[in-house]
């Protein structure tokens, strides 16, 4: 099983110079390409099917493929993605198509075609970007001092750290008694003082409002996401309705049987009819879905 640190390695080898993790790089979404719980197990040197892939991501089969198509260039690197006459994406593949997915809602199909630089022909343009990465150490370091000013703020006593039942967030508060003692007790002993001390205040109150919309935004993203999500089921859920009503009258149209057959035959009318249902919106469901999305998408 990979560690969190050997994951990204691996992802951070497979992305390297690519336009679309130069538009995640140092965003909260460039996270998401790090902790996928498929790179705990993942064979580098597998093919994995469609279905398999979409379970991963909890999409459709139908969906990801939606996304698959107007960027197969990229995301198979201009190799054939046919593995004994099936679709088999391998890990690189994987990698393009998630980091796809983690910037549709922002970007939409036309932006991300835009990064790769996509033509109206669909033809992908090589072009290479360098993307910097962060060292690890630096980060680390950096974790560290954010978190020891964080404790050494709720050490003064200057802030209180209370929870928001309403939004589900920590909500911190200048504590204003014990900043209107300390005021006092300094001001005895120099105006400056207090001066310099109003000041800090003032910056600290700053960073914890940034800090507090970060918190927000982060927030916000991730109802909307759900929110996609639900709806693009529910998007399918519809033409898959509309399709088997569809089937339904085609088979009873052109299936019109006496009453004595229906009455003696009736068992093995319904599994015809189940089974052409099935067919009629296997065949169907992948190109109305698709206009649906592009309608829905383009809105």
């Amino acid at each position: 099983m990979l560690k969190v640190n050997d994951a990204k390695e691996m992802v951070l080898g497979i992305v390297q110079d690519d336009p679309l993790f130069v538009a995640l790089q140092h965003t909260p979404l460039e996270e998401n390409l790090y902790q996928d719980a498929y790179l705990t197990d993942i064979d580098e040197s597998k093919h994995y099917t469609i279905a398999e892939v979409a379970g991963w991501f909890d999409i459709t089969d139908a969906m990801l493929r939606y996304y698959l198509k107007p960027f197969e260039q990229y995301i198979f690197d201009n190799a054939s993605p046919n593995v004994n006459g099936n679709i088999r994406l391998n890990l690189p593949a994987i990698v393009r198509l998630r980091m796809i997915l983690l910037l549709k809602d922002e970007y939409r199909v036309r932006g991300i075609k835009l990064l790769l630089g996509i033509d109206d022909n669909g033809q992908l343009l090589k072009h290479q970007i360098t993307a910097t990465t962060m060292d690890s150490d630096d980060l680390s370091h950096k974790i560290d001092v954010l978190g020891n000013v964080l404790q050494q703020m709720i050490q003064t006593g200057l802030f209180q750290i209370l929870p928001d039942e309403e939004q589900g967030t920590l909500q911190v508060n200048i504590n204003q008694d014990f900043l209107a003692q300390n005021i006092q007790r300094l001001s005895a002993d120099s105006a400056l003082q207090v001066e310099e001390i109003q000041k800090e205040t003032v910056e600290l109150k700053q960073e914890n409002e940034h800090l507090q919309q970060q918190i927000s935004e982060l927030q916000e993203n991730s109802v909307k996401d759900i929110v996609q999500k639900i709806r693009e089921r529910h998007i399918e859920n519809e033409i898959v309705s509309t399709l088997r009503t569809e089937a339904l009258r085609l088979f009873s149209e052109k299936h019109k049987v006496s009453f004595f057959i229906k009455m003696f035959k009736s068992a093995q009318i319904e599994m015809d009819k189940e089974q052409f249902v099935l067919s009629y919106i296997s065949q169907h469901l992948e190109e109305r879905l698709e206009v649906a999305l592009n309608d829905y998408y383009d809105k």
